[in-house]
């Protein structure tokens, strides 16, 4: 089985990478995010590989960091997940927003990526709850949030609430971060647009 490479990048297509290894280019099926990441043609490059192998292919999947490699193979233990949508949703969210958006149980914000109709986002948000921290990718602001909120899952007012600022612009750190301090204080039976309000002056604050 092949984990990592190491190599020089040879060529960089819309959705792959080739990575000329010694003299042999191994062809990996990328994220977009892992895309952008790599350096130009030509350049040293690594990528953590996940290899799957079938009866009728073998296919190498790469990914610039660990973290999104886990992310990955936790994905694809989701009935309906396929290699495809998998990196689908790693190309649309960071591996922190999809901490966050596990977290808060935000299947709208899973479903922003192409091919997650509403139905695969709330079995992805139900089956990964509570199997997210373990990949060591959550950020600080969701954190906060599970802490204030006492058991790391949100009900729909302070989902909609922490959504509501990302939409806005806000960072989901920022806006998990400020909805975390509101919580904190005032309860979790705040409605929502009460929260969007105090969590918008926390973050003027």
């Amino acid at each position: 089985m092949i984990g990592k490479l190491k190599g020089v990048i040879d060529a960089l297509g819309d959705d792959t990478a080739l990575l000329d290894v010694n003299g042999v280019c191994y062809e990996a099926h990328c994220s977009g995010r892992t895309l952008q990441a790599l350096p130009s043609v030509g350049e040293a490059a690594t990528l953590h590989i996940e290899m799957i192998v079938r009866e009728d292919m073998i296919r190498l999947y790469g990914f610039a960091t660990q973290g999104e490699k886990n992310w990955f193979k936790l994905l694809m233990t989701v009935q309906g997940v396929g290699s495809r949508v998998a990196l689908a949703i790693l190309s649309t969210l960071s591996p922190s927003d999809l901490s966050s958006a596990i977290a808060l149980q935000d299947k709208a914000m899973v479903g922003r990526a192409p091919g997650v109709g509403p139905k695969l986002a709330q079995r992805l948000v139900l089956e990964l709850k509570g199997k997210v921290p373990a990949l060591g990718s959550i950020d600080a602001g969701t954190i906060g949030l599970q802490t204030a909120l006492g058991e790391g899952v949100a009900s729909g007012n302070v989902a909609d609430a922490v959504s509501a600022l990302v939409n806005l612009g806000y960072a989901q750190a920022q806006a998990s971060g400020a909805v975390a301090r509101v919580v904190a204080k005032e309860g979790e039976d705040v409605a929502t647009e009460k929260l969007i309000r105090l969590g918008l002056r926390e973050l003027s604050s």
